[in-house]
């Protein structure tokens, strides 16, 4: 099996924690040049410090905030100008949680422009980059609420719906040319962003921060919740050579929690 990525260059979005900083320590390890993308320039040096360089490689970062997107443009097309990219990592922080019916319509648009078309914005950037190399891997972070819509999430539901649907046509595009578009569903995860989920569901249950965290494992066939680095192997997997003609899929590493096929 073919894990090699020895000369490859990866772009991993919202990489200096959780998910996304865990799928870029594990690229690293097979060999991949990382370009960490965020908006904390310390918290990116810090994390770019802690990637393996093992095979000679190096790596560096992009400084953008994925609430201004023609900012975003405008350094990751520099950027592509430059560099070929072979790997992209799409990975945004989820939406504040709520009910969809008390969200606000800007709500809405907010999450969409910073999930979506931040989105759009790399892979327009970096495809043609990818076509020309024969090899291209499009890997979204996005939620198992893609298959199940989450209760709490409404805002987040609706619009990781979309980023599904972008990907899967984007799939059928970029196949020919050698390029992958996949989607991983995490389930419950030891993050930032699942803290604060854990946080809402305790003060809207009245109970501790504990016994809610306990409830969720408990909904896990697993029994546990997972570490970050257990979804970025999948994340790591889908971007080597081995999973050439694995396309237009979703993911879900979630220790069995969703219930659908």
């Amino acid at each position: 099996m073919n894990l090699d990525l020895k000369g490859k260059s990866a772009v991993v979005c919202g990489s200096t924690q959780g998910i996304g900083k865990a799928s870029a320590i594990e690229l690293a390890l097979l060999g991949a040049g990382i370009t960490l993308v965020a908006r904390n320039e310390e918290a990116l040096k810090s994390t770019v410090s802690q990637l393996s360089t093992a095979s000679g490689q190096q790596h560096g970062y992009i400084v953008a905030d994925f609430s201004k997107p023609d900012e975003l443009k405008t350094k990751v097309e520099a950027f592509a100008s430059k560099n070929t990219v072979h790997i992209l990592v799409n990975n945004t922080g989820g939406p504040p949680a709520g009910d969809a019916l008390l969200a606000e319509t800007d709500d809405f648009t907010k999450a969409f422009s910073s999930h979506l078309l931040c989105n759009h914005i790399l892979v327009k950037a970096f495809a043609p980059g990818m076509k020309a190399a024969g090899y291209g891997r499009i890997i979204n972070i996005i939620s198992t609420s893609v298959k199940i819509p989450i209760r709490g999430l409404g805002v987040s539901n609706t619009v990781r719906g979309a980023v599904a649907n972008w990907s899967k046509t984007l799939s059928v595009e970029l196949a020919p040319f050698g390029i992958t578009v996949n989607n991983v569903l995490p389930g419950a995860s030891m993050t930032a962003r699942l803290e604060s989920i854990i946080k809402a569901r305790a003060e809207k249950t009245g109970k501790t921060y504990d016994e809610a965290k306990k409830e969720m494992a408990a909904e896990v066939p697993a029994g546990r919740i997972s570490e970050p680095n257990e979804i970025a192997n999948a994340v790591a997997f889908l971007a080597t050579p081995a999973a050439s003609y694995i396309n237009g899929i979703n993911v879900p590493v979630d220790g069995g929690r969703t219930g659908s096929l």
